[in-house]
C-alpha cells in the first residue's frame, strides 16, 4: 500500500503553474519507516525523511514537509541540499506554521522553494508571504486565481519581516516643517 499523493496547480513565485511535486502523506497502518516512497519528485513527512535519509538524500529529487507541531531546526543540516520544504497548515487558523518559515529563512538560511501545503486560503497569502513562502497550495476547493489576487492585497507594510527589512518609518520620506516666530 502506497501513500496518498497529490498533484495540482500551485501558485509560485506569483505565478499560477502546474505543480511537477507530489506531496507523500501516509495512510493509515504506513508508518515512516516502511512507506514506499515513488520515483519522480516527492515532498515527503519530516519523519520519512527522518526514518530513511540514507536511502532518499542522494535523490536530488526529494523535498521534506514540516508538520505544524514540529521544529524547522530537525532540517538544519539539511537546507542546503533540499529544493523544496513544504510547511503544513493543519486547519486555517493554526498559525504555528509562519514561525516555521521564518525560521527557515532567517535562521536556517534556506534559499530554495518554501510552500505553504495544507488549509491554505487567499486572506493568507499576503503574510504567508511576508514570513518567506514563494509557493502555496492552496485548498483545492477555492479558485487558485482568485488566491493569486491575496498577494496583494496591500500596497505597504508598517513593520518589518522576511520581505522587508525596514520599517516604514525609516523607508518614508517626511519634509520637516520649520518654526516659525
Amino acid at each position: 500500500m502506497q501513500g496518498k499523493m497529490h498533484m495540482r496547480e500551485i501558485i509560485k513565485d506569483r505565478a499560477v503553474v502546474n505543480d511537477d511535486w507530489t506531496v507523500l502523506r501516509l495512510n493509515e497502518g504506513e508508518t515512516p519507516e516502511t512507506v514506499a516512497v515513488p520515483t519522480g519528485k516527492v515532498i515527503v513527512p519530516l519523519t520519512v525523511w527522518q526514518a530513511q535519509r540514507t536511502a532518499l538524500e542522494n535523490r536530488g529529487n526529494i523535498g521534506v514537509w514540516i508538520a505544524s507541531d514540529e521544529r524547522p531546526e530537525a532540517l538544519k543540516d539539511d537546507v542546503a541540499k533540499l529544493p523544496v520544504i513544504a510547511v503544513d497548515f493543519p486547519k486555517f487558523s493554526d498559525g504555528r506554521g509562519y514561525s516555521i518559515a521564518y525560521n527557515l529563512r532567517a535562521r536556517l538560511d534556506f534559499t530554495g522553494e518554501l510552500r505553504a501545503i495544507g488549509d491554505v486560503l487567499r486572506d493568507q497569502l499576503f503574510y504567508m508571504h511576508r514570513v518567506g513562502f514563494n509557493a502555496f497550495a492552496t485548498r483545492p476547493d477555492r479558485s487558485i486565481h482568485d488566491a493569486l489576487k491575496g498577494l496583494t492585497d496591500f500596497s505597504e507594510t508598517y513593520q518589518t519581516s522576511w520581505d522587508q527589512k525596514t520599517p516604514l518609518f525609516r523607508r518614508a520620506h517626511r519634509e520637516s516643517k520649520a518654526v516659525r516666530k
